[in-house]
């Protein structure tokens, strides 16, 4: 088997990551060879080895075998912005032939391949590059993660159809319980259940700080092995 998914998102900051890092931990449960990465990463410190992004550091963790930073995470921008903004801030051109030929390395190494995006779908990973290109360029299915939160139902269904519309797949969505005030999640999750075109992997805790090991049992990756 060799497979790679796409982690999207409702919108930014609603646990892309955490559920990235999930989903892997799920998938080397059931014996895969399951490598993350962040194509582009925006927020990046300097170290010893070059720029680092937290985010692309946590799913190099969660991965085995343990990739190459630099193929884990191609293009490291400085700025915590928009990566359209931070590749001019940082005199960076953002292209995909660097990170097709990063996911083939990391492709010929693993089973499986979680590919963490930026912000929500429709946030561009560059100047006239969107991320459904780079979905259908290295042939992955769309796993979304829904923040679970008032407005939540309106920004899936938009996403879900936004997907359909770019011509890639999604097959299956990850609620995210991100706001620990909101007392509805169990009527949302029924409506959204009915509402998105794709199953429900699982359903994450309010966790910050969690451990992604620990809620990857709560991930039912049968249902994404499954999918033709």
């Amino acid at each position: 088997m060799s497979r790679s998914w796409f982690v999207t998102g409702t919108d930014t900051g609603i646990g892309k990551t955490f559920a990235s890092v999930a989903l892997l931990h799920a998938l080397r449960a059931r014996g895969l060879h399951a490598i993350g990465m962040k194509p582009v990463a925006s927020g990046c410190e300097r170290e010893a080895g070059g720029w680092r992004n937290d985010d692309a550091l946590a799913l190099v963790a969660a991965s085995d075998p343990v990739p190459a930073y630099a193929d884990a995470n191609p293009f490291a921008l400085p700025a915590a912005t928009a990566p359209q903004l931070a590749a001019r801030e940082a005199g960076v051109v953002v292209s995909l032939a660097p990170i097709l030929a990063a996911h083939a390395r990391l492709a010929a190494i693993a089973d499986a391949r979680v590919v963490e995006g930026v912000g929500g779908w429709a946030a561009p990973l560059a100047d006239g590059l969107d991320q459904c290109a780079l979905v259908r360029a290295i042939d992955a299915d769309v796993v979304l993660v829904v923040g679970l939160r008032l407005g939540c139902l309106s920004h899936a269904r938009l996403t879900a159809r936004a997907i359909a519309g770019d011509g890639c797949r999604l097959v299956g969505w990850i609620g995210n319980r991100v706001d620990p005030e909101f007392d509805r999640v169990d009527d949302y999750l029924e409506l959204l259940r009915d509402a998105l075109p794709a199953p429900c992997l699982g359903v994450l805790p309010h966790a910050p700080g969690g451990d992604a090991a620990v809620a990857a049992a709560r991930i039912d990756t049968r249902l994404l092995l499954s999918a033709a």
